[in-house]
């Protein structure tokens, strides 16, 4: 759901199809090789974009960044046409013909790539495809964005409530929403009983377009609070987190790079920035340890690997090459590629998020019911199997690493983990399933429980069936664990943090839905470190309207002086929202 992406590995495995161009490639096979690695975020259909990236239908002559598809800006600006040698060389390692583009997952098999390609090569464009000039003109904001929008630097004055008046809680259908309910302070309670049957609305194709931000746009945030752009120029910036003494790590993750950036507590605006390590494939998740304020190692969690570098305060390269922790998350690459990694408060577990690599697990061999349970006592209840093996879970390992085992089951992309600092409980924001409809099934914050099961893919809340894969395991019947805090479905949940007891989480945004959603950052209450069930908007203002959007928020993280600072990848900026009161 996450254009990973962010943007999402699909496109990279998308790309990665049309790399393969050789004459001996076999069209039937390739269409079996896109079903299996990239039909989670593109798609051949005619008209129409994937769930995470561009139609592939055309691609071979196709100009890149030319259709009606929000790219990278490292992607628009290169803009050379693609042929069979050039997609075959961009697949190879993408990063490298194209610094800064959203495509991280290299094909390495020729033979695939030439399958791929072939398959691709087959299809005829549907369409035209739209100017690149038009994809990217700068769009102004519509009247509504633009009398919401406030004065850089200052704090800024609520939109109205879609109530008309105080900030009440919405929930049943009022509480599913779209962007335009969005304000800061609105608060929204989704509860299992209030969502629809599956296929109630059609699945949409609704990819949004990347424009540059208009002048007078800046996001909003509850009164009191100031919002400053504290820095720009990153290619797209993803994860974040603040070393403990004040030094600001972020992943970009496509460039395969981390950048670190400086300021004094209380300015507005980041003073300094360096390259830490550079060359990782596909960074996201960071964690300093042991934890507290002496930290000797920073952990990267890459694609399918921990690794991790000597550090000390302050340093701003890495001293020596990353060591490697685990060799292996799970057997299989692509689908959902961003990995997060925390520790527990004692420093004695750690804990790595690793992705499906599919929508829903729909190709995935069955197995009879005395085979499910020899695999779940062999793995985890809920395990999935096949491609999916060690996918979709939470894994817990020793900070040494070894081999690990399963924490928890059941969650499709688990993008953000955080740990509460008061509890020491495993928080997890998630992303789920697509293709039910506009408001299933609902992306979700919540605490992790040491063997649980979360439904994906056979089951979801409780005793809710995927119609997909109806049948295949009713031992699961009633077993999945209904999250803490569910939220509009497709808003794409990704990094989160915990400030004052609450956590915070920021919302990528959705493609999968009619009327799109999510674009912000939330905030989830809590009460003895126990969520509420609601959340609440806390900086809106990245859609201009329909469909065009100038920001989508990835990372979310609590600097030095307790300033909220909020990563997004569409142009490359960083935003720091910070009280004025005392």
């Amino acid at each position: 759901m996450t254009r990973h992406l962010p943007r999402c590995s699909s496109l990279v495995l998308l790309v990665s199809l049309l790399a393969a161009a050789a004459p001996a490639g076999s069209p039937s096979r390739g269409a079996s090789a896109f079903e299996a690695r990239c039909a989670l975020c593109h798609t051949v259909e005619p008209g129409v974009s994937g769930a995470q990236g561009p139609t592939l239908r055309g691609v071979v002559g196709r100009k890149a960044a030319s259709t009606d598809f929000g790219y990278s800006a490292a992607l628009t600006r290169w803009g050379k046409t693609w042929t069979p040698a050039l997609l075959q060389k961009y697949l190879t390692n993408p990063g490298a013909l194209v610094p800064g583009t959203t495509m991280v997952q290299k094909v390495t098999d020729a033979k695939e790539r030439a399958d791929l390609v072939a398959y691709l090569g087959s299809l005829k464009p549907s369409k035209a495809p739209m100017s690149p000039d038009v994809a990217s003109a700068p769009i102004q904001p519509s009247a509504e964005h633009a009398a919401d929008a406030g004065t850089p630097g200052q704090p800024f004055a609520s939109a109205a409530p879609p109530d008309g008046g105080t900030r009440g809680l919405l929930s049943g259908a009022a509480a599913f929403g779209d962007w335009r309910s969005d304000a800061p302070g609105v608060r929204r309670l989704i509860r299992v009983e209030d969502l629809p049957a599956p296929f109630a609305s059609s699945s949409a194709h609704n990819n949004p377009r990347v424009v540059p931000r208009p002048a007078d746009a800046y996001p909003r945030a509850p009164d009191g609070w100031r919002v400053d752009l504290f820095a720009d120029g990153l290619e797209a910036p993803r994860q974040i987190r603040v070393a403990p003494g004040g030094d600001i790590f972020i992943a970009e993750t496509a460039r395969g790079r981390i950048r670190v950036l400086r300021a004094k507590d209380g300015a507005t605006r980041a003073e300094q920035r360096w390259t830490f390590a550079d060359g990782l494939d596909g960074p996201f998740g960071m964690a300093f340890y042991p934890p507290g304020p002496s930290p000797q190692w920073l952990y990267v969690a890459e694609e399918n690997r921990v690794v991790r570098f000597p550090y000390r305060e302050g340093d701003t390269a890495a001293r020596a090459r990353p060591e490697v922790v685990v060799s292996e998350l799970a057997p299989t690459s692509g689908g959902h590629t961003t990995r997060d990694v925390v520790f527990s408060l004692d420093g004695k577990r750690m804990f790595v998020s690793v992705g499906s690599q599919s929508n829903v697990a729909d190709s995935l061999p069955k197995k009879s019911a005395e085979e499910a349970r020899a695999w779940d006592a062999a793995r985890a209840p809920g395990a999935a199997w096949g491609f999916e093996d060690r996918r979709a879970n939470v894994l817990l390992f020793e900070p040494s690493g070894g081999p690990g085992r399963i924490f928890a089951t059941g969650l499709r992309n688990c993008v953000g983990m955080a740990v509460h600092p008061a509890t020491g409980d495993v928080w997890c924001s998630t992303n789920e399933r697509d293709g039910l409809g506009d408001d299933l099934v609902p992306d979700y914050v919540t605490r992790v429980r040491e063997g649980a099961f979360y439904g994906w893919p056979w089951w979801w809340l409780g005793d809710h069936e995927e119609p997909r894969l109806k049948g295949q395991r009713p031992d699961l019947a009633g077993k999945a664990t209904v999250p803490d805090v569910l939220l509009q479905s497709h808003s794409a949940s990704l990094g989160m943090t915990f400030r004052d007891g609450d956590a915070f989480a920021a919302e990528h945004g959705s493609w999968n839905r009619e009327r799109r959603t999510g674009y912000k950052v939330i905030r989830v209450p809590t009460r003895n470190g126990v969520p509420t069930g609601e959340y609440e908007d806390f900086l809106v203002g990245f859609v201009v309207d329909a469909r065009n959007v100038w920001g989508r928020p990835v990372g979310v993280a609590v600097a030095h002086d307790g300033a909220l600072l909020v990563t997004e990848d569409a142009g490359g900026t960083v935003w720091r929202v910070a009280p004025t009161g005392p």
